[in-house]
């Protein structure tokens, strides 16, 4: 009975104790949109212009929005065909919002909210978002393919890729050693996962896969768009081209590269070998196959999804563990679940609930 009284004791001293401390689960504020959208002042003047639609839905009509239709054209969410240059937001529209917010894992309102105006905003790969595998039942597996789900051929037992650096487009502010190190180390991150091996051919010409650095219009038909929107882009199996924005202020150490713009190139690398291998967009926010990347983000490790479908294509290498990866995705899962200064306050009722069990 003493036992019993003492431990009520302590619960209802932690009980008040906690009455003291800020909530673990405050109320949501609700941002205002003209400071919750700022990253986006370092952005292009086509795609900063998209913060004047904000809220805006089907039947509205404001100067400019024919713009947004042609971004929805390039990122595969609206037809040549249905395609309507005028500055009305009509059904068509609509759909491709609508379609662009279930592919990218936002809540699908067909209104351009706030979360939705943000992702069109941000810098992104220049692939399309158009794909050919539908997500599973289940919900859990978003990756996709290229259609007709092409692939590089070969046996799986011996199946070798080369890449080789374009010779006249590079960038000559970054060191080529750490270049090359960087591209090393996103080519390994895929080879970890699955039977396919890389290694760097001194003939450019005669490699499978081909790196070079490109201004506007380099004469592949998708031109790049000068600093930050699109940042890179890679063709399907088998072709190998993989393109980077020579526009962008590439990083391979934030520590030394301090420009607001600057991008990650590990993290453009790894994303791009994906399309490279196969590959096309994830609905998965952490996944690297996600589309789009903020300015100064690092962003190199594959996730459960990207490992899933590059295996269903390649099948795994053996020395593949599992492990790794579904730790980071839960503590990723748990760290968005809970917000960070209620974190610790979570971990101390934890600590306290277990010394008094």
């Amino acid at each position: 009975m003493l036992r019993f009284v003492r431990y009520i004791d302590t619960f209802l001293a932690i009980f008040f104790l906690l009455l003291q401390l800020p909530c673990l689960f405050p109320a949501r504020k609700i941002p205002d949109p003209s400071t919750e959208l700022t990253v986006v002042d370092i952005h292009d003047d086509n795609w900063r212009g998209f913060i004047n639609f904000l809220d805006l839905g089907k039947g509205s009509e404001v100067a400019g929005m024919s713009e947004l239709k042609k971004y929805f054209n390039r990122f595969g969410y609206l037809s040549e065909r249905k395609l309507n240059f005028t500055d009305l937001f009509d059904e068509e529209l609509e759909s491709a919002v609508l379609r662009f917010q279930k592919n990218l894992g936002l809540t699908a309102t067909g209104k351009l909210d706030s979360d939705t105006v943000k992702e069109i905003m941000l810098p992104r790969c220049g692939n399309s978002d158009d794909r050919a595998a539908p997500r599973t039942l289940n919900g859990t597996k978003n990756f996709a393919y290229f259609y007709g789900k092409p692939r590089w051929r070969g046996s799986p037992s011996a199946r070798l890729l080369t890449y080789a650096f374009s010779p006249d487009n590079m960038i000559d502010y970054i060191p080529m050693p750490e270049i090359k190190s960087v591209f090393r180390k996103a080519f390994s991150r895929w080879s970890a996962a699955i039977p396919v091996n890389f290694t760097e051919a001194d003939d450019y010409p005669s490699a499978d896969i081909k790196i070079g650095f490109y201004n506007g219009n380099h004469g592949d038909g998708e031109p790049f768009d000068g600093v930050l929107g699109i940042l890179a882009h890679a063709f399907s199996p088998e072709n190998g081209r993989f393109h980077l924005d020579a526009a962008e202020t590439w990083a391979v150490d934030f520590d030394q590269q301090k420009a607001k713009a600057a991008v990650d190139l590990e993290s453009v690398a790894t994303h791009e070998i994906g399309h490279i291998l196969g590959l096309a967009h994830s609905s998965v926010k952490e996944a690297i196959m996600y589309p789009s990347l903020s300015p100064r983000t690092k962003k190199v490790g594959l996730r459960v999804d990207d490992v899933e479908g590059i295996q269903a294509l390649y099948g795994s290498n053996p020395n593949f563990k599992y492990s790794s990866l579904l730790s980071s995705d839960i503590s990723s899962a748990w760290r968005n679940a809970i917000p960070q200064k209620s974190l610790k306050w979570t971990t101390i009722l934890v600590v306290l609930l277990f010394i008094i069990s």
